[in-house]
């Protein structure tokens, strides 16, 4: 019997994208972090977001901001741009 030759279908975007939408919630956001970590990224960028989380964490530790609920901040995002 002659041997079955593999042939490989190119795989499109929408066919990987329905592929991981069928992935549970934790892999997917593990498979959204390391497509965005694949990402060439700026490095003056990436110090710039460090430096913001760590005063906005500085900001949170010494009580001179106060974190509001993440659905309670979406609303109020909302009644703003309507």
């Amino acid at each position: 019997m002659p041997k079955l030759r593999e042939v490989q279908v190119p795989l499109t975007v929408e066919a990987i994208e329905a592929e991981a939408l069928g992935l549970s919630a934790a892999d997917r956001a593990r498979l959204v972090e390391k497509l965005i970590s694949s990402l060439d990224i700026d490095p003056e960028v990436e110090e710039a977001w460090a430096a913001e989380v760590e005063r906005r964490h500085a900001e949170l530790e010494s009580g001179s901001v106060s974190a509001i609920p993440g659905p309670k901040a979406l609303a109020r995002l909302k009644s703003e741009f309507k």
